[in-house]
């Protein structure tokens, strides 16, 4: 991991960055508009589509004058987005209501005190027809502290000119990439190699596929064992064989893409963003541009991609945290999810809308992605997350390297130092 990306995700470090840096207007202002409504300010992720600034339109005038949301764009990166939240936050920013909070940090947020718990009425409403997984992501210890507002999970994406059948297993795609690569033909498989989130992303989801977790349920200790094993095997097999596109351990999601719509891959396993691309950047390739399921582990067990996504939180120093929470589940209701699944791209959390038909015709893959998330896996839920994440991808990087018994061993042991503030992160 470069320098760049070690500053960027060294949570304990920004928890502490000094306080001047934020600007001094950012505190302390109440606000309220021209009409004397009451100003809620909501920070998520940039959004271009424009769904976002139509949901808190939508809901500002519904709320029958009595709040008016703000929609502020965080940085583009996930750590700059934390890194900003992290540093107001601890500042105790009163002008902070409706956070946007990736689906790892609820348990850090929620520890550091700097979030709300979801109770009676809001939780109920929150959670019905709610996907178990996504609200899995925004509890911690038994507490509903963020409620989702969108959801991600990755597919098998390949090409049926060259795959009539979709593989069910990993070792299965890699006897059909081989047998392609023996007939000259496009065969690279896909994914996300490099050293960074992602590749921790692909190392959880094998483990939870082969029948483990990477750390307990309570989030004190390493779990790993034999399944983890099993998921540091299959990354090397991968990294080894001619499945493996040449820039692996450079590749990101888009660097995935961009691979698979110039020809060159059989096989991507990759977000639903995949899609709309490829129509619009390669018709001709689109016409055999395929979905399944995400490929097994092991032929007995089905798989457990992991599940991504934005959760909402109502900050705990909000002068106004009652009608936060009213706004929170205005900017996630039916409509507002609909319209983040069309313009967006974003897969909803609401169990009905898979079926809707306005966006299955959007989402000829809607099925299939309502099946990944229900049997997703979670990353592993604790304030340390950052720490772990940062772990698991330095010692796994690159995949062709992976060591599968000696590696898991000193995931379990850095991560263990991490829980216990010891050593240094890598």
């Amino acid at each position: 991991m470069d320098r760049r990306a070690r500053r960027a995700w060294r949570w304990r470090t920004l928890a502490v960055l000094p306080l001047l840096a934020l600007p001094l207007a950012a505190c302390g202002d109440d606000g309220g508009d021209s009409a004397g409504r009451t100003t809620l300010n909501w920070y998520n992720f940039p959004d271009d589509s424009g769904a976002l600034q139509k949901a808190a339109d939508s809901c500002s005038r519904g709320s029958d004058g009595r709040y008016a949301i703000t929609y502020h764009k965080l940085p583009r990166t996930a750590d700059g987005q934390r890194q900003q939240l992290v540093r107001r936050l601890s500042a105790e920013d009163t002008s902070l209501d409706i956070l946007g909070l990736d689906v790892t940090w609820p348990p850090e947020f929620a520890e550091a005190g700097w979030i709300l718990p979801w109770t009676g009425e809001n939780r109920q409403r929150a959670t019905q027809d709610t996907l178990r997984t996504s609200l899995e992501t925004g509890t911690w210890k038994d507490k509903l502290y963020a409620v989702p507002y969108n959801a991600n999970t990755q597919l098998l994406w390949y090409r049926d000119d060259l795959v009539p059948t979709p593989p069910k297993t990993w070792a299965e795609m890699l006897d059909m990439a081989r047998a392609l690569a023996r007939q000259g033909k496009p065969h690279f498989v896909e994914i996300q190699g490099a050293q960074y989130e992602g590749l921790t992303v692909w190392f959880n989801t094998l483990v939870a596929s082969a029948g483990g977790s990477i750390m307990t349920p309570d989030g004190q200790r390493p779990s790993l064992g034999p399944p983890a094993d099993r998921a540091a095997g299959i990354m090397r097999d991968l990294a080894t064989s001619p499945a493996a596109d040449p820039s692996l351990t450079n590749q990101m999601e888009d660097e995935n893409r961009l691979a698979m719509e110039s020809g060159t891959a059989a096989f991507e396993l990759n977000y639903p963003f995949v899609y709309p691309s490829m129509k619009a950047n390669n018709p001709e390739l689109f016409e055999h541009f395929r979905w399944a399921p995400y490929p097994r582990a092991d032929a007995d067990r089905p798989s457990r991609p992991t599940i991504g996504g934005i959760d909402l939180a109502v900050s705990a120093h909000s002068r106004h945290p009652d009608l936060a929470f009213e706004a929170a589940l205005c900017l996630r209701n039916r409509e507002n999810q609909l319209t983040a699944a069309l313009e967006g791209g974003l897969p909803p959390t609401l169990r009905a809308l898979y079926t809707d038909p306005a966006l299955v015709k959007d989402y000829p893959f809607a099925a299939d992605v309502l099946g990944a998330l229900e049997t997703a896996s979670v990353r592993p839920k604790t304030p340390a997350y950052q720490n772990v994440s940062i772990v698991i991808s330095h010692t796994l990087s690159p995949p062709s390297e992976i060591r599968p018994a000696s590696a898991v061993a000193e995931i379990r042991g850095q991560i263990n130092d991490a829980l216990q503030s010891k050593g240094l992160i890598p």
